[in-house]
């Protein structure tokens, strides 16, 4: 897909794996373009995956461009936009505009490092209404100090031309004019370069998520001196806010695991001891009323049928388990608790 000579500049492109950013890749390597791919990871993201034959659309950028993708994270900082949006929320908790600001300022200081020229997204103008509409884009473009040097070449045909397309480095007649929210285009070019076949949506933001937002908020509420791995956890589990305690009770295997994964050094650990069932975390404040609900919690959903039984906790495996006989609770008892 490139020849023996290749363009002399570099482009650092904004990569979720998903078939936009894909084609936008596709569309400047067929000008021979240099790129560096970047992927930005938070425990906000959502990947499933998204291609047959593929565990993640990441993979295809080496297999069909010959281009490695370099993760980065993003950092505590991060949640101060979560907090503070200063362009404001979406739907739920999701600071799209303030979002893509930040990745795009990570960016351009990834892009002076490796004397890149120009940075790229694969946004469609339009595709999406809040974040995606010509005024937000231009927003994000200023706010991150990407005037002139951040490119979509999906869209660029609707949109002022960057210097770069301006002095004839790359050429804009080859570059598109989508609007919307359709990815015919972007699927024809797929298959016509052989690219992939078929589509599944990828990557997505779990901010986006009602259940999870109701789950960051109380989270943000309740912690001050918050990390961003803190959010990990909130994934797994049905959650309980008690009082000023946090109860997460795992759902099946996988999650009683991951549960145990990604728990804080301090926080409690509680387990049915006669019957198969949930790993309870309990987070905050604990004493004799939090120890008597999280048991009952764990009763509730073990494969447990009396009313009343005897749970297991400690702090670390290293520890000997303290006992404790709870009342299994009722519906109607941990319902208002439930987040």
């Amino acid at each position: 897909m490139t020849s023996e000579k290749e363009n002399q500049i570099t482009g650092i492109g904004l990569i979720s794996g998903g078939l936009d950013s894909l084609i936008a890749t596709l569309v400047l390597r067929l000008q021979n373009i240099n790129i560096i791919g970047l992927n930005f990871k938070s425990p906000f993201c959502v990947c499933d995956k998204a291609y047959k034959n593929a565990e993640c659309g990441l993979n295809l950028y080496k297999e069909k461009f010959n281009i490695d993708v370099i993760h980065l994270q993003k950092e505590d900082d991060y949640l101060d936009i979560v907090r503070n949006p200063k362009f404001g929320y979406g739907k739920n908790l999701n600071p799209c505009i303030d979002c893509r600001i930040y990745i795009l300022k990570k960016a351009k200081e990834f892009a002076e490092k490796n004397k890149a020229d120009f940075i790229y997204t694969g946004e469609v103008l339009e595709q999406r209404p809040k974040s995606q509409n010509k005024q937000a884009l231009e927003i994000v473009e200023k706010e991150s100090n990407l005037e002139g040097i951040l490119l979509r070449p999906l869209s660029a045909k609707l949109l002022k031309p960057t210097i770069l397309e301006n002095k004839g480095l790359i050429n804009r007649s080859e570059l598109f004019g989508i609007r919307g929210r359709s990815r015919k285009i972007q699927l024809e070019l797929a298959r016509k370069y052989n690219i992939l076949n078929e589509y599944f949506a990828c990557g997505g933001c779990l901010l986006t998520d009602k259940a999870f937002a109701i789950k960051a908020k109380d989270l943000i509420n309740n912690n001050e001196n918050l990390k961003i791995m803190d959010f990990n956890i909130l994934k797994y589990g049905r959650h309980f806010r008690y009082k000023t305690t946090k109860i997460i009770v795992g759902r099946n295997e996988l999650e009683n695991n991951m549960l145990q994964h990604v728990k804080k050094t301090n926080d409690l650990v509680m387990t049915a001891k006669d019957a198969k069932g949930p790993v309870t975390i309990i987070q905050g404040d604990i004493n004799d009323d939090i120890l008597n609900f999280a048991g009952g919690l764990t009763l509730r959903y073990a494969d447990f049928s009396n009313d009343q039984g005897v749970v297991l906790y400690r702090k670390d495996e290293n520890e000997t388990h303290r006992e404790i006989t709870v009342n299994r609770v009722t519906e109607e008892l941990y319902k208002p608790y439930i987040l």
